[in-house]
């Protein structure tokens, strides 16, 4: 997953500076930033958005940026050529260009859409014109009104469309510290993310593995330093998750284990366990187990467990459960993810890693 920020002029160029290199710092690819939002008054965007660019350029950050007709005069420029020459390297473009014109842009910007908004005709008629999707890119809007913003249904809905065609998809996840006015009730592009503005990472997993996106940005100001810690770990491809592990198995800990991408919905398979060398022998779990009510052995999500020689070459083999599973005695279990993480064990797939802490 790919992740990025949103930077407003009205911060102010100190803290939107600290901000960059704290993101960037903490693997943050991506910002997002907009010359058309209407309490953004006394800005002399012409000055700003350079100080802004240079920044960007500097710490290598792609910057999307709005961009209707008014821009130009806004920045001073004449051109689209001009405002390349600025740094920009994504384009939001929601009005006033033509089919023709958008194509001919994507040769020189990732030109992004509201990816609620985006047309069966509009594809059509840039796709006569000759467009590569590979060059764009949609966009989810954030929403500041409360009941406004889209289901993840949705989202994942119009992603699963558009990323076929070749289009890169983007949405935004509420902050957890700063948030933006004028309501400051949080920027989500999905509405039950609104409430769960303290969930940052798992927000952000829900959107990537859950909603389909390759680009997860934070719409609101900042987040907190815990918050910024997870986002460092998702950026390089993992989440840590709090386990507790029984004695003799403290050697799964702290490493990332990869999951398989070929992916089960039953279980996470670590792709680098298979490697250990030690022998695992097997073992009696059955009080590291639960009964159920027809008083059968089985397995609760977030039992981590590690095949033994009775699974011959599958041995040293480490799974989690993400659904209760029966028991089976080439398994020893070895720990437990804790109960406040188990959410997450739904969208950790497809080579995403853990590392258990």
């Amino acid at each position: 997953m790919k992740t990025g920020i949103s930077i407003y002029f009205s911060s102010g160029m100190e803290k939107n500076e600290s901000l960059i290199k704290k993101a960037v710092k903490n693997g943050v690819t991506y910002a997002f930033t907009s010359l058309h939002i209407p309490e953004e008054t006394g800005v002399d965007y012409s000055k700003s958005i350079r100080q802004l660019l240079n920044c960007c350029r500097e710490e290598n950050l792609n910057l999307i940026a709005d961009v209707g007709p008014e821009t130009y005069e806004k920045l001073g420029v004449g051109s689209m050529e001009e405002l390349k020459s600025l740094g920009i390297t994504h384009v939001r473009l929601d009005y006033g260009f033509s089919p023709r014109e958008v194509v001919e842009i994507s040769k020189h910007f990732f030109v992004v859409f509201n990816a609620s908004t985006i047309m069966e005709e509009e594809l059509l008629e840039w796709k006569r014109y000759g467009a590569d999707f590979t060059k764009f890119a949609a966009c989810h809007n954030f929403y500041p009104k409360q009941f406004t913003a889209l289901s993840l249904k949705q989202v994942k809905e119009i992603n699963n469309r558009l990323k076929y065609l070749g289009f890169t998809t983007m949405a935004f996840v509420p902050g957890s510290l700063t948030l933006r006015g004028p309501l400051f009730e949080g920027l989500p592009t999905v509405e039950e993310h609104r409430k769960r503005r303290a969930e940052v990472a798992f927000n952000m997993m829900e959107l990537s593995m859950g909603g389909e996106c390759d680009v997860v940005l934070i719409g609101d100001v900042d987040i907190k330093e815990k918050d910024w810690d997870a986002v460092k770990c998702i950026s390089q491809g993992y989440v840590e998750l709090e386990a507790d592990l029984f004695p003799g198995y403290e050697f799964v800990r702290d490493q990332i284990h990869h999951d398989r991408p070929d992916s089960s919905e039953y279980i996470f398979r670590s792709q680098e366990s298979r490697l250990y060398k030690q022998d695992i022998e097997a073992e009696e779990n059955s009080s590291k187990t639960m009964a159920g009510e027809s008083g059968m052995l089985f397995r609760k999500a977030g039992i981590i467990c590690i095949s033994n020689k009775k699974y011959l070459r599958y041995m040293g083999e480490l799974e989690i459960a993400r659904v209760d599973l029966p028991m089976d005695e080439r398994l020893n279990v070895i720990g437990q993810i804790n109960e406040k993480d188990l959410k997450f064990l739904t969208y950790v797939q497809k080579g995403f890693g853990v590392k258990l802490i």
